[in-house]
Order: structure tokens, then C-alpha cells, then sequence
């Protein structure tokens, strides 16, 4: 399995990571000043110009590190093409289409390097927000401040020396709190929710959009997050590192294993997000 030299891996950082915040970039432009088209894509979702615009941006950006990429904007490509592919980006230029569309601005970037299957590092940006998540694996999770700065330049140590690592331990709020999505709570989910309720009698549920679900998971807003409704690979990626850096897992309901990647069907399985539970032998 390939493994980058840590000059490669600081460099393949730093490309994702200027990705995100120059598609970040755009897609604010076109949410605070523009009229945007919308379109529906084959499985009844929705798909900007922001969207299409993002996934140019980020292609152009990481075309140097000659490394295929798998998009949701590329999605119809065969399993018979990227089978072979032991390194791969994953991407999702715009996650979170239907809260962009609504003004909501819990939409983010979500790039991932993923490699034999696993993420190695990815990064999550809300452009909306001002704030990048990143998770590195074997070094943990981190939150960065974007904002108006100019962190185009900041090489990976940069990044790290000025980043918050997250600790889910530091809770924000005392109540055990469930994150859910606005659009995709279902039958299953309530259900989750009622078994919840009976260890937890005042639980909360928090309805959060995108990927931002996870790494608010990460930085101890929320004590779980499950999915009962379809996701692909690249709403997922980017999020699982950050996840995994603070010691949490986003495992598979029905065998309990963790998220893989580059499979031949690019859905995940339905998924839970919490605190990783120790192995018992």
C-alpha cells in the first residue's frame, strides 16, 4: 500500500486544504451576491452552480498531485475505472446543497486523501462559518479559525501551531444531545431517538445540515449521530478522519465495522457516530 514520505504527505495537506478555502471562497460569492441555478440530480436531489462551480475549482487545484479524484460531480464513473486505485481523493465540493439553497449556512467543502481504502487526512471547511476542521491520521483533530485571513501561504506545521486540537471530553452542554439532519429523519430515526429517551430522559435532538454533524461530534457538541437514510462516500470521508482523530468512530449498523472507501457501490451503509466503545476480545 502506498504511504507518502512526510514532505509529499505536508504537501498533499497544504493542496486540500488551499482547495477548500478558495472553493470556500467562491461558493460565499455566489450565496451572498448572486442568483444561483438549481437542477435535480437522477436520485431527486439538488445540485447549484455552486456546486458545479466548487467541483471545478478543487479538480483544477489538485490536479498537480496526480492523484484521481472521485467527486460527487463525477459519480457515474465505473467501478471497473478507479478498482485499481490504491490512493484517491474524495470530494465534496458542496455539501449541504439543500441549506444553501435555503440560506441555511451549515453547508461545507469536504475533501479527503484517502488511501488502501481508509482516509488518511481530510479536511472539512463552512465557509459560511469561518471555520476548517481537519483530521490527520495518528496526529488527531484540529479546528482553524479562517475567516478573512490569508492562509493560503501557512505551511502544514503553520496549520497545526495555530489550530485548536479538538477534545470531545470538553462538553459544551450538559444534556445528552442527539444531532440529526433537517432533512432525513425517518421512521428508524425517531425510533433511535424513543430508545434514547429511556436512558436519557431529557435528551436533546439537534437538527445540524451537512457534514458539519460530525465534526461539531469532534468538538463535544453532541453525544451521537446516527444515519438510518443514504449517504455516499464523499459526505462521509473528509468527517470520518476528524471523527477517528478524538478517538470516536462512524461504524457501519449492520456489521459494526468502520466506514470504507472506493467500493464498488459508492453508498455507505447506515451509520452510527459516537464515541469509539474499547475492542473486547
Amino acid at each position: 500500500m502506498y504511504t507518502p514520505d512526510n514532505e509529499t504527505f505536508n504537501e498533499l495537506f497544504q493542496s486540500a486544504f488551499r482547495a477548500a478555502i478558495i472553493a470556500g471562497k467562491r461558493i460565499l460569492e455566489i450565496f451572498y451576491t448572486e442568483d444561483f441555478q438549481v437542477s435535480m440530480k437522477s436520485d431527486n436531489s439538488p445540485l447549484s452552480s455552486a456546486d458545479r462551480e466548487a467541483h471545478e475549482i478543487i479538480k483544477r487545484l489538485l490536479l498537480n498531485s496526480r492523484i484521481p479524484i472521485l467527486s460527487e460531480e463525477g459519480r457515474d464513473m465505473q467501478f471497473e475505472e478507479r478498482k485499481s486505485w490504491d490512493i484517491l481523493w474524495i470530494v465534496d465540493p458542496l455539501d449541504g446543497t439543500r441549506q444553501f439553497i435555503q440560506k441555511r449556512e451549515e453547508f461545507t467543502v469536504n475533501i479527503a486523501l484517502v488511501v488502501g481504502g481508509n482516509p488518511l487526512f481530510g479536511v472539512v471547511y463552512a465557509p459560511a462559518m469561518g471555520d476548517m476542521y481537519f483530521g490527520v491520521k495518528d496526529m488527531g483533530s484540529f479546528k482553524i479559525s479562517v475567516g478573512d485571513r490569508d492562509l493560503l501561504s501557512y505551511s502544514f506545521q503553520q496549520i497545526i501551531a495555530e489550530s485548536k486540537k479538538l477534545d470531545p471530553s470538553v462538553k459544551t452542554n450538559g444534556k445528552y444531545t442527539i444531532l440529526a439532519s433537517y432533512h432525513h429523519v425517518n421512521k428508524e430515526t425517531l425510533e433511535y431517538i424513543d430508545k434514547m429517551r429511556k436512558t436519557y430522559p431529557d435528551v436533546e435532538v439537534k437538527k445540524i445540515g451537512s457534514s458539519l454533524k460530525m465534526c461539531m461530534l469532534a468538538d463535544g457538541i453532541g453525544d451521537v449521530y446516527v444515519r438510518y437514510t443514504n449517504t455516499y462516500e464523499w459526505d462521509t470521508a473528509a468527517a470520518q478522519t476528524i471523527l477517528e482523530g478524538v478517538g470516536w468512530s462512524i461504524n457501519a449498523l449492520d456489521t459494526n465495522e468502520p466506514l470504507t472507501y472506493n467500493k464498488e457501490s459508492l453508498l455507505n451503509p447506515y451509520f452510527i457516530c459516537k464515541k469509539a466503545e474499547p475492542y473486547m476480545s
